[in-house]
């Protein structure tokens, strides 16, 4: 995005890396924003990074260089950037020594592992999470039991989630209590609700592919840069 071009607050600030674009409209809206020292409330505000002095929280907000990360997230980790707790553990902790603002691509719940991006690219994040996109995402579930063809069948058959009835695009058994599933929709506890609609028990979750990107051996805790060919399949 070029610098002397205006653009909508929300979206200069998610271009800037603060957050994702619906992130940046809570701060706008929540007072957390001034555009040349007055608070702006208003996220289709037109500004430039050239032109305004933008700031959030009272930091000034400039053009940063983008980065895309892939990481394993461990158990007990949280996708977010604010801490509720003293003990809680965030998964931008683990990205100590990079200096930008980063944030989460989307979420993944406290006990669930594996593939999250990492970036400080609204933009990116905004073609990723899109459900127009119906980027497929794939996961790994321990259960606590043999899935036989009839758990398989009642995982395929779908669920309700969030009020909307879904269906796995693929489920296929790869050991005799472990099974991957891919989804579409993305909603909150899809799989963990699929597996549960079954009568089947969940005792360990792993993403392991979002569209082209795939965890591959990254170990737990780990991440990388995504690869420029990954970054532009989802751009």
């Amino acid at each position: 995005m070029d610098n002397l071009e205006k653009n909508r607050l929300s979206k200069v600030l998610a271009s800037a890396g603060v957050a994702s674009r619906r992130a940046c409209e809570e701060l706008i809206f929540d007072g957390r924003v001034t555009v040349n020292g007055e608070v702006v409330k208003v996220p289709q505000t037109l500004v430039s990074l050239r032109e305004d002095e933008i700031f959030v929280d009272g930091k000034a907000i400039a053009a940063e260089k983008k980065v895309y990360f892939a990481l394993n997230k461990p158990k007990g980790y949280l996708c977010s950037n604010v801490r509720h707790s003293k003990r809680a553990r965030l998964v931008i902790d683990l990205f100590k020594d990079e200096e930008k603002r980063l944030f989460t691509v989307g979420r993944l719940d406290k006990e669930t592992e594996g593939l999250i991006l990492v970036t400080n690219d609204g933009h990116f994040a905004q073609k990723l999470i899109h459900p127009s996109r119906g980027i497929a995402k794939e996961y790994v579930v321990k259960t606590h039991r043999d899935l036989t063809p009839q758990f398989l069948k009642k995982i395929a058959d779908g669920t309700f989630v969030e009020g909307v009835f879904v269906k796995p695009s693929k489920v296929e058994k790869v050991r005799k209590n472990t099974v991957k599933i891919t989804v579409m929709e993305g909603k909150k506890h899809e799989v963990r609700l699929l597996v549960d609609s079954a009568g089947l028990e969940v005792l360990s979750l792993k993403r392991i592919r979002i569209g082209h990107i795939q965890l591959g051996g990254l170990p737990t805790g780990e991440y990388r840069p995504l690869s420029r060919a990954e970054i532009e399949g989802v751009l």
